[in-house]
């Protein structure tokens, strides 16, 4: 399936930028390092997540099996690959080609059946309502209409459905944090990655995904610990934090 730019949630831009590091994805000490780190709390939040909706047990061998997820912004499909490994039937898509390419070679060589496409939300109106989980993970603080990102992404989930989204707040906090001291004094992102005014604060999403049936179950914040170098869930919604909606 291919990108139909008309009307398009996608900026130019940051597709751009994200296509010419799509090469690193895999790397974890490379440009996407900081995923690599969060991501074992990410996959643990999204599996525990479902399992309590579903009443299933997050321990066992394939939590999520029978599930079908979708994962907005897939990048190289480091998410993509535990869900699938979870149980999940998991359908990546990507406005970046790279990426696409990147995340379905190192699929076939990990043995895991995912489908990837280039696409965006909104040009999957064929498959509206059907997916029981939709992801947008570090992705709408990227988009060129948050608004329009956010109907298109819910139009995607069954009734009855989970959305589960990151991003980072705009607060002076994550401007120190996320922006200057990852980019530029830590150097964990390259200059430019993120852009403070298009930080998405709680309040936002809240009032951004109510119109179109999505109801927030949580919010939960992701926090940095500089001396042990970990990640952690947390109260503190300050810089990073997750949301989970159900759909009505």
């Amino acid at each position: 399936m291919e990108i139909n730019n008309n009307k398009s949630t996608a900026s130019a831009e940051e597709i751009a930028r994200f296509t010419a590091m799509a090469d690193a994805w895999w790397d974890p000490n490379g440009k996407f390092k900081p995923l690599h780190q969060i991501n074992p709390l990410r996959v643990g939040y999204i599996r525990d997540l479902i399992c309590q909706h579903h009443n299933r047990d997050p321990k066992g061998a394939k939590p999520l099996d029978g599930m079908n997820m979708l994962d907005i912004g897939c990048g190289g499909g480091l998410l993509c690959e535990p869900m699938r490994r979870l149980g999940a039937t998991v359908t990546g898509i990507d406005a970046g080609a790279g990426n696409i390419t990147i995340a379905s070679l190192h699929a076939e060589q990990s043995d895991l059946d995912i489908n990837y496409c280039h696409q965006l939300p909104e040009n999957l109106a064929k498959t509206e309502g059907a997916f029981d989980i939709v992801l947008n993970m570090e992705v709408v603080e990227h988009v060129a209409d948050v608004d329009a990102f956010l109907q298109a992404s819910a139009s995607l989930v069954k009734p009855g459905g989970l959305m589960v989204l990151s991003t980072i707040n705009r607060t002076l906090k994550a401007f120190a944090l996320a922006k200057i001291g990852a980019e530029y004094i830590l150097r964990w992102l390259p200059i430019g990655t993120h852009e403070w005014r298009k930080f998405v604060k709680p309040s936002e999403l809240v009032r951004g995904l109510g119109p179109y049936g999505m109801d927030i179950t949580d919010l939960t914040g992701m926090v940095y610990n500089p001396f042990k170098d970990t990640w952690s869930l947390s109260e503190d919604l300050n810089v990073n934090y997750l949301v989970s909606a159900i759909k009505k």
